[in-house]
């Protein structure tokens, strides 16, 4: 049974990134389950720290914009707006090169907040980062938004 009230195709999902964040560290939604979302980011020169590895900032990035995006599409979208309220993550390995994918499942599908898990996995699928998100309901106009 899938989760999903306002499901987008991956080409709408990738196609709202021109312009914004999504496209400058090049994130890309790659996969829909009945109850997750999975999107990819390169580790390289726009991603990296100064030491060489993958920014933890970055892999925040990732965590939000796919955990936000996947509750999104768990609302009428035409009545609600999803955004971030608060992240947290655990970088518990180092990536250097490649790709990493991020996996958002929901923990909570409420009708105020949602809050999701991302995990992050490097190209041989072992564990760089783990991430919980809480997402705030808003009702379009709320804030002038």
């Amino acid at each position: 049974m899938t989760i999903w009230r306002s499901l987008r195709s991956l080409a709408e999902l990738n196609s709202t990134g021109p312009g914004t964040l999504v496209e400058h560290l090049g994130i890309e939604f790659t996969e829909i389950g009945d109850d997750f979302l999975r999107g990819t980011m390169p580790v390289d020169h726009r991603t990296r720290q100064p030491y060489g590895l993958l920014h933890g900032g970055a892999s925040v990035a990732l965590a939000e914009s796919i955990g936000s995006t996947g509750a999104t599409m768990c609302v009428d979208a035409a009545e609600y707006l999803c955004v971030g309220q608060e992240i947290n993550a655990n970088h518990v390995r180092s990536a250097r090169t490649g790709r990493v994918t991020g996996t958002a499942r929901p923990v909570h599908l409420g009708g105020r907040t949602h809050v999701w898990t991302i995990d992050i996995v490097n190209e041989d699928g072992r564990l760089v980062c783990t991430s919980r998100l809480t997402v705030a309901i808003i009702r379009r106009g709320a804030f002038g938004g």
